[in-house]
C-alpha cells in the first residue's frame, strides 16, 4: 500500500477541506521528482524568507511561478526547438534539464513578493504580512463599577 485514501473523510465534514488536502498532500509522494531540482528555504528576515531553487539550464522564459489557493507552484519546461532548427545537439548532456514541478504550501497571510533567476539560482522572496486584525492586542483593566449595557431588541 503506497498512500492512505482520505477520501471518506471529505464526505463527514464541513470546512475542513484545506487541511484534508494538506495532510492528503504530505501523505502523496511521487518518487520520481522527488529531489529534482534541489532547493533551499532560508530566513531573511523577522518576517521574510527565500525559497532558492537550483535551475540550470533554465531561462526565465522557461520557468513559471504562481501562487493560489495558499499553494506556490514553481515549474519549468526546456524549450528544445532551438536546437532542432540550427542543427546542433549535446554529445554529452550533465545538466539535466527535465520539466518539473514543485508545490510548497504557504501559512495564512505569506505574500510573494518576486522572483529572479541569477547564476542557474531561482530566488523567490515571500513575507509574512499578518493584517492588523489577526495581531494579538492588549486589553486594558479597568477599575470601579461596571455599567450596564443596554442592547436595542427589535419586535419581529
Amino acid at each position: 500500500m503506497d498512500g492512505f485514501n482520505l477520501s471518506p473523510l471529505f464526505r463527514s465534514t464541513i470546512g475542513f477541506d484545506r487541511m484534508l488536502r494538506l495532510v492528503d498532500a504530505a501523505t502523496r509522494v511521487d518518487g520520481a521528482s522527488f529531489g529534482y531540482p534541489p532547493y533551499n528555504i532560508e530566513k531573511t528576515g523577522d518576517n521574510a524568507y527565500r525559497l532558492t531553487m537550483a535551475v540550470a539550464g533554465f531561462s526565465p522564459g522557461e520557468l513559471d511561478v504562481t501562487v493560489q489557493e495558499n499553494t506556490l507552484r514553481v515549474s519549468g519546461k526546456s524549450q528544445k526547438d532551438e536546437e532542432k532548427k540550427n542543427g546542433t545537439g549535446y554529445l554529452h548532456r550533465g545538466i539535466a534539464r527535465r520539466a518539473f514541478e514543485r508545490r510548497f504550501s504557504l501559512a495564512d497571510h505569506m505574500r510573494v513578493t518576486g522572483a529572479h533567476l541569477d547564476n542557474g539560482m531561482l530566488h523567490v522572496e515571500l513575507v509574512h504580512e499578518v493584517p492588523e486584525a489577526a495581531k494579538p492586542r492588549v486589553i486594558a483593566i479597568g477599575t470601579g463599577p461596571v455599567l450596564p449595557q443596554v442592547t436595542e431588541q427589535k419586535a419581529a
